[in-house]
Parts: structure tokens; sequence; C-alpha cells
């Protein structure tokens, strides 16, 4: 039966596919692609770990004491029975044949959905069979731990015929869809290379950090869904509507032809924008714009050159960092990494972010932060310097890097005088190292975030120590707000048109103009259709955004005219209620 889950919408377009549900209990359990000559040894592990616990049960049966309650010789014998079952064996070989997936991801699919047949059963006692099949599944995980394997299947696998992914040559025309409780960023760029033609989770706001990576991957997303990891079964058709943030399962024929057509509309409204490409964005009474790229890894360099950026005003370094173990890069390997991606731009300048960790970027998958508010707790760049070794390890990077292509080095969430003191110090530091060392380093332009309400208010100060600003609207929002923008129960408070940020953002954009310096805007709202007049009109003229958002900002900077934009921009600022601060119609009619 067909029905619909509301969420939040953070990554436009359509997704029609499979679901395949990652379960939020077992989180931690590897889920990736084998390749088909993988399969065989997918199965065999399985059937080793299987052995492994029929093996240990049979063990304690024969060393049971006489004396011990018949209810646990029965509880060992349900188990043995629950292992030896073809429902089990046979439905885990299935999704590793079929559908290409690793032995642990098998067994965790295969165990939720012969546990959704047992929630559905009358009979109490076999309801409660569900318990003993998860703990005879736990054990076989256990007994499988510590199995080292890569990650992701390549992007250049021979079998990787469509970005729906690597699939079985029966399956290779049917895309997937991911639905799960919840999904890091480290655990969106495993998956980023991968087979996945959407996303649902089931919290998450529309700026926390995975939906801002599923963004920059230009798949249709949708977050704070709720119950959908409940609600969904594995392998239901899903349609997962980005533009309005609804998750419907289980469509009809008739809604599934509506959006398929929705789907090749779209499509054509890329290709359309494809021809934009190479025209300078430039607005139509003369003022050249510069529309720059936000990356998280090396190699999204080369969709940023595609898409027609101009330059990486954003470089989230700390993706680097992630899901390493407590083992954080050293200063070749970011070198390597940093060096990469000026190469991939090919001359265009790159700027560097240093590590900005905490709150929704955790280092490691699965690691809790303990501070009651991580958002307001050691993040940032509070976190690099209360680890000055470390943070001088990537300052010496990203200068070593900088002798190979114009880089820009900036600083995130700085608030305080001593901030930017010590911050400049530890730069003055790294620099005198490598010269301790006769390394050669390039020259870089320092520039620091206002992501912070302090930041915006002291921007004149900030302007005498830095060369360029660019504007966090995620968090200068959040901040501003007093919201946790991870948080889907507050998601609606989230507004980047309130007042109050509006104000500080034309503060920023004003001071920066009157002292001659650059000032991009780098959050979310820069790479919003919705609010490119409006910051034109402001007198921004640097935006730094996904890759996959350039053309559609650039053909409303092309029809825009900054002369009529400019007055009735001061108009909103004046203005109380956000709604009445949208564009009128009247204006676009006008050639606005």
């Amino acid at each position: 039966m067909t029905f619909s889950i509301h969420g939040l919408a953070v990554a436009r377009g359509i997704a029609i596919g499979r679901a395949v549900l990652v379960a939020s209990g077992r989180a931690d359990v590897a889920h990736y692609f084998v390749q088909p000559e993988q399969v065989e040894d997918e199965i065999e592990r399985v059937r080793r770990g299987r052995n492994a616990v029929v093996e240990e049960l049979q063990r304690l049966q024969v060393e049971m004491p006489a004396d011990a309650p018949h209810e646990l010789t029965a509880l060992l014998d349900v188990h043995l029975m629950l292992l030896q079952d073809e429902a089990l064996t046979g439905g885990v070989k299935h999704w590793i044949t079929e559908r290409l997936y690793n032995a642990e991801w098998a067994l965790t699919t295969q165990l939720e959905v012969i546990a959704r047949q047992f929630d559905e059963m009358e009979d109490e006692y076999l309801r409660e069979r569900k318990a003993d099949l998860e703990q005879v599944v736990e054990r076989i995980l256990r007994h499988m731990k510590g199995v080292a394997l890569p990650v992701v299947p390549p992007a250049h696998s021979p079998r990787r015929k469509t970005p729906q992914g690597l699939l079985p040559s029966d399956m290779l025309d049917t895309p997937l869809v991911l639905v799960a409780h919840d999904l890091s960023p480290a655990d969106m760029l495993q998956f980023k290379q991968s087979v996945f033609a959407g996303f649902v989770t089931d919290v998450g706001g529309k700026t926390s950090h995975t939906a801002i990576v599923a963004r920059s991957m230009g798949i249709p997303s949708v977050v704070g869904a709720r119950a959908a990891s409940q609600l969904v079964r594995q392998d239901d058709w899903v349609i997962i509507d980005g533009d309005a943030g609804v998750v419907i399962v289980d469509p009809s024929p008739i809604i599934l032809a509506e959006y398929g057509f929705r789907q090749r509309q779209a499509e054509l409204e890329r290709e359309r924008l494809t021809r934009l490409r190479h025209t300078c964005a430039i607005t139509s009474d003369g003022h050249k714009v510069e529309l720059l790229a936000n990356i998280e890894q090396p190699g999204d360099a080369l969709a940023a050159v595609r898409a027609g950026a101009v330059g990486v005003g954003l470089f989230r370094s700390e993706f680097l960092f992630m899901g390493k173990s407590g083992h954080l890069p050293g200063e070749d390997e970011q070198y390597r990494a940093y060096c990469e991606a000026i190469d991939g731009m090919q001359g265009l300048p790159v700027t560097i972010r240093t590590i900005d960790v905490g709150a929704d970027k955790p280092l490691d998958k699965g690691h809790k932060d303990n501070h009651l508010n991580p958002a307001l707790g050691l993040r940032a760049i509070r976190w690099s310097l209360a680890d000055p070794v470390m943070f001088r390890t990537q300052l010496r990077a990203v200068l070593r890097a900088a002798a190979h292509g114009k880089v820009n080095l900036l600083f995130p969430m700085l608030a305080h005088q001593h901030e930017i003191r010590q911050t400049l110090a530890q730069v003055d530091l790294a620099r005198a190292e490598l010269d301790a060392r006769g390394a050669p380093y390039g020259p870089v332009q320092l520039g620091a975030m206002i992501e912070v309400p302090a930041a915006a208010l002291m921007v004149r100060s900030f302007l005498k120590h830095f060369d360029f600003l660019s504007i966090g609207t995620n968090d200068l929002i959040q901040y501003t707000l007093a919201i946790d923008r991870a948080d889907e129960a507050v998601a609606h408070l989230y507004d980047p048109l309130h007042p109050a940020v509006l104000r500080l953002v034309a503060d920023v954009i004003a001071q920066g103009q009157a002292q001659g310096k650059s000032v991009c805007v780098c959050g979310e709202t820069a790479g919003d259709v919705g609010m490119t007049r409006l910051l034109l009109g402001l007198g921004l003229r640097s935006f730094s955004m996904h890759p996959a958002q350039i053309l559609a900002v650039k053909q409303e900077v092309l029809r825009a005219d900054t002369r009529k934009l400019a007055p009735w921009a001061q108009q909103v600022l004046q203005g109380d209620e956000p709604e009445d601060w949208r564009e009128p119609v009247e204006a676009r009619r006008q050639g606005f």
C-alpha cells in the first residue's frame, strides 16, 4: 500500500529505486559492495562464522551441568535450529549473490527481513523468538569481527556501468536508495563513489554536514524523516522527492509514471544549464561575479572544474581526518592531498580551511562528544589551538602545497582577538619550522570565517588582520538564532532570511567593500538560487557552493541587474518579517 513520509528537503531532485536499509542498532557493521569474484569468499566468511557459533553452542550443550535449568537447554536448541534455518542462511546467500553486499551487511539485512516476519506473527511465543534470532546473528557477527576488506568499490571498476553503481548483470538498471536512522559525514563520503541514487535519514537538519555532503554529491536526499528506517522495508520501491522533502513508499504505477516524467524534465533542465558552463558570470549591468566551489576531497576538484567554477572557495580539510581511527594524517599525507586538489583545479585558486571538527562532524564513526552542547564546545579553531603540534602539521602541509599553485588559508570559528593572535603566531611558527628544515613553501593569503555573531560584530577588527573573509552562513544562522542545525525538532526555525542574520551578513559585506577586501559567502545560502539576487543586491560578488549548484546560480547572476536590486535589498534590510522579504513578482517582471 502506498504511503508517504515527510521530512526536510536537503538535496534537490527525484530518485526512484529499491530501498537498502542500514539498521541504526547495528551501525557499526560495515556496509560495502564486493566484486563478483569475491562472492564465494563472502559466503564462506558467513559460513565460517555460523559454524563457529554452532561449535560454540554444541560445546556448551556437552558441558552443561546435569542440574542445569531445562529452559537453558531448550534455548540452546532453539539457537542451533535458527543457525541451520534456510530462511537465514539462504537469505544471506541471496543478498551476497544478487546484490553483492559484503557478508556482514547481508547478514544484518536478512535479520531485518526475518525480524519483520516475527513481528507479524499472532502467537506471542513465536514473536518473542525474534530476540533469539538477534542474539544468534550478534554471535555470528562477533566471530566475523576484525576481517579487513576495502570499503567501497572503486569508481573505475569495470562493472560500474552507471551512477547507480556496481550491480550484478541482471540488476544493472535497478537503482538503489539508502534508508538509515542517521549517516555521518564520513559515511556519506564512503558512499560517494558507490551505488546509491538517493538518501533518506530519520534525523538531521537542512544544514547538518550529512546534508551538505549529500548536496555536494548532487544526490536527492531527505533528512528528518523520523521513522523512515522503521516504516520502509528492505527492497521496497521508494521515491525520494528532494524538492518537496517527501518519501513515497510502494508507489502506484500512476505515481511512478508522474515522477519518472519529472525526472526526465529535470535532466533536460540540467542539460540546458550545461550550456552556461563556459559563460562568464557577469550581471546584466556589467558586474563580474566570482562563482567558486566547495569541496570535501581532493578528487572533487574535477567536478568543480567541470561545473565551471573559477576556483575552490572552501576545501573542507576535516574530511581528510575522518575515519582514521585515531591515526590522523601526517604532514606528507596532507601535503599530497592538497597538491592533488591544486593540480585538479588546473591553475585556479584553492582556499583550504583548517580542520573544523566537533558537533555534527566527529573524527571517527561512532564517536560520542561528551560535552553538554558540542556545537558550543571544543570545535574548529578551538580544537586546533588546543593541539598546536597537530595544527602546525596541517599549516606546514598547506604552506608547502602553496609552492605549487595559488592557495588561500582559511580559519574557522574565530571569535576572540586572542584567538586571532594565537592563530597568526602558529602560522609564523610553521613557516619558521619549514625554514629550519630548508623545505620550500609558497605565499598564502590568510582569511577568517565569519560564522559566529561575535565575529560579524567585530568585522572591522578582523579586517585589520586578514586578507579576506568568508561568511559561513550555516553556523552564523545557527548561532544567531540559537538553533542546533542538526536537530530536526527545531529545523523549522532555521531561517536564512531572519532580519538579524541578514543584517549581520550585509554589514560584513559592506565593511569588506569599504576596506577593499574580498568577502565570500560559502555557506548553503550561496547555493540557494532563491537568495542569489538578494545577496547581489547587498553587494556580494563572491559565492562559493557545491559544484552541482553553480550553473543554476550563474543563470540567476546573468539575469540580474544590481542597479535595481541594490535599493530593493536595502528595503529588505529594514523589514521585520521574513515572509515579506521575498522578491516581489513585479520586480522580476521589470527585469530585476
